[in-house]
């Protein structure tokens, strides 16, 4: 006689042995439509309908901002509402939320209401129905709208454990979400200080002394242009390089704008030339402290470089800025106000009827960099320097958590 393949997942809580089960979606749950309440709909109110904008691409229940003031179909706690249209890629498509209270909430059109009909735990379905999301992009039908039907929902099939599993199951993941929200969290208040802080440490358009400094600080700051402090140099076009001559080992790196994200350049994906390319021009040698910005592709970017640990040169697209004089000029100040939306937002007000697609030296010369003394430079330098630290740090715990449990998705079920 044939053996029967056993249906487990790879990773388990030691406890458990059985097999898992087969069942359809149509099964465990019933499936509810949402309407359209177009003509009804208020910035605030009694209900809040849940929508395409409610679930987030992590699965999470967002405030829509929608209300309507009179309901019959209210919307029940552990209720999962599952997206069933999506304009973009299918990201959203098949992502389910779940409901954490009673009577509240009121489905809109395009998102499904499946409320469990079976000894089901509601965080079980919810995580394994959004680790399977491959399966409702393939089951979407669309050109620019990607939309799945009643039946491709209920015939999704569930591999199911027995109630205690999926208790275990459901609380691993319950309490791993919970870690990712409160990182996320503080993510979020770090970026929001920092977005505050840049518009209360620097001066107003107009003004000589910003909303918020340091102690010990009085003075009034200056206005100087960019070209008065700074140099800028990039490669020339005879000096382009050839893919051919980008090197994949060498004692000669080269830095391209795709290289660095975030004010931070990531070495690893860092190409390297022969000596030749990288002596061809000493304005484009790079050092720790140097100041780059890319003026090609994503316009705008800024990096500060920091452990380069050998000779390096930059390709084409970006340029090496230079400080005139260093003191006067702190690097740190310096490279946090590129990187802040000031110049950005000039380089918009310069293409006012147009798209600049390159950023030349003559967009740059006459832009506006407000200073204070360079002891003030430094302490505002270093201050948004340990602030991008504390937010890359998050960035990274957060990113740690949810490589957990993707891997984990992948392996606690079947």
């Amino acid at each position: 006689m044939e053996n029967k393949k056993r249906k487990t997942p790879k990773r388990r809580f030691a406890e458990f042995t059985d097999d898992w089960e087969e069942r359809k979606l149509s099964d465990i749950t019933t499936y509810r439509n949402g309407k359209g309440h177009e003509e009804n709909q208020l910035d605030e109110g009694t209900f809040e309908l849940v929508n395409l904008n409610s679930v987030s691409i992590d699965g999470g229940l967002k405030p829509s901002g929608k209300f309507i003031e009179d309901a019959i179909d209210t919307l029940q706690k552990n209720d999962l509402v599952m997206v069933l249209s999506d304009v973009g890629h299918g990201d959203l498509l098949g992502k389910v939320a779940i409901i954490p209270e009673n009577n509240r909430f009121v489905l809109n059109q395009r998102v499904a209401l499946l409320r469990i009909t079976d000894k089901t735990i509601p965080y079980f379905l919810f995580s394994i129905i959004n680790k399977n999301q491959l399966y409702f992009k393939r089951e979407g039908a669309g050109s620019s709208q990607l939309n799945i039907s009643k039946s491709s929902v209920e015939n999704f099939i569930v591999d199911y454990p027995t109630i205690d599993e999926q208790i275990n199951i459901a609380a691993y993941f319950c309490n791993l979400d919970h870690l990712i929200t409160l990182h996320q969290r503080k993510l979020d208040k770090l970026n929001f200080i920092k977005k505050s802080y840049l518009s209360e440490m620097f001066p107003q358009e107009g003004e000589k002394k910003p909303k918020r400094r340091f102690k010990g600080f009085t003075d009034d700051w200056e206005q100087r242009k960019f070209s008065e402090v700074a140099t800028m140099h990039a490669r020339i076009g005879w000096q382009n390089l050839r893919t051919s001559e980008f090197l994949n080992s060498g004692k000669y790196m080269l830095i391209t704008g795709t290289d660095f994200k975030d004010g931070v350049i990531n070495y690893s994906t860092c190409h390297y030339v022969e000596r030749e390319r990288y002596e061809q021009d000493k304005h484009i040698q790079i050092k720790n402290g140097s100041i780059l910005i890319t003026k090609d592709g994503t316009l705008g970017k800024v990096a500060y470089v920091q452990g380069l640990s050998m000779p390096a040169t930059l390709n084409a697209g970006v340029f090496n800025v230079k400080i005139k004089d260093e003191t006067e000029v702190d690097n740190k100040y310096l490279f946090q106000y590129l990187k802040a939306p000031f110049l950005m937002d000039y380089v918009d007000k310069k293409a006012t009827g147009g798209t600049i697609k390159h950023l030349n030296q003559n967009i740059l010369v006459d832009f506006p960099v407000v200073m204070p003394t360079k002891a003030e430079q430094q302490v505002i330098g270093m201050y948004f320097e340990h602030l991008d630290h504390l937010i890359t740090l998050h960035q990274r715990k957060l990113q740690k958590l949810k490589n957990i449990k993707q891997a984990y998705l992948k392996e606690m079920f079947v």
